[in-house]
């Protein structure tokens, strides 16, 4: 979660999309020049099993109306020694 959180915050989006479970990924990861990450803070993780996993986090952002916040609950699958992101519930 936390390299994800550091691609999307440096631009890295070829990262994003490669940590992307491709059953779920989109063709293509759209870059939002309007937002500055400025956050993460993980507030918790575990496992399902030995290839599902979650991590819940907030991640701080600031745009030109100010600063603000992304809460998730995100889902991670194991496939070839690797974690990709495969969803997430956002509240």
């Amino acid at each position: 979660m936390r390299s994800r959180y550091a691609a999307y915050a440096v631009g890295d989006l070829d990262y994003v999309w490669r940590t992307w479970h491709p059953r779920t990924r989109p063709p293509e990861v759209e870059p939002s020049p309007a937002v500055t990450w400025t956050g993460l803070r993980v507030l918790g993780g575990g496992l399902d099993d030995d290839s599902h996993g979650w991590v819940e986090f907030t991640a701080s952002y600031s745009t030109v109306r100010g600063p603000g916040s992304m809460h998730e609950r995100s889902r991670f699958e194991r496939r070839g020694g690797r974690w990709l992101y495969v969803d997430g519930d956002v509240d």
